[in-house]
């Protein structure tokens, strides 16, 4: 009798062990499920009523498309005097910038604080940060939104830039 009441005992205890592994299981299988849920309805724009990441390139190359509203200011040629210890002596720099037609006099008038925003900056440039390869597009969205805080909100859309030379 000692012997069937310790193997009684034993299958109870071995019954436990595996029954409290399941809640630990079912648990995973919620929390992962729950997850892809919370991922697949932020993702998809069900939730806050985003846009798709598909879409949002399609609406932004609509938009710069409108041309038919598009004036270009040019900006004077800007030659800067680079540092003396580096082997160039100086950047010449000319720009277009995009306007929206009905904001072209507006910037036109202003354009003597955009080329003195534009001169500081690229005074203030170090030789290493104009010769690196990806400097261009960096030191372009630089200086477009200092041009946008001069001209107002609005009132530039981009920054072309026609001459980047270094002598």
């Amino acid at each position: 009798m000692t012997d069937a009441t310790a193997n009684v005992a034993e299958e109870g205890d071995e019954e436990t062990k595996k029954s409290s592994k399941t809640p630990l299981i079912l648990a995973v299988c919620a929390l992962l499920l729950g997850s892809a849920g919370g991922f697949y309805t932020t993702f998809s724009g069900m939730l806050f009523g985003a846009e798709s990441h598909e879409d949002a390139p399609k609406k932004e190359m609509a938009g710069d498309l409108n041309l038919a509203n598009a004036s270009f200011v040019p900006i004077e040629p800007l030659v800067v005097s680079l540092s003396p210890a580096s082997r160039r002596q100086h950047l010449r720099f000319r720009a277009n910038l995009e306007v929206p037609t009905q904001y072209q006099e507006e910037v036109e008038t202003v354009m003597p604080r955009i080329v003195d925003v534009l001169n500081g900056y690229l005074r203030a440039l170090e030789i290493s940060d104009i010769e690196n390869a990806s400097a261009l597009t960096r030191i372009r969205a630089q200086m477009l939104r200092r041009v946008q805080i001069v001209a107002g909100e609005g009132r530039v859309t981009d920054l072309l830039v026609v001459e980047f030379v270094l002598n």
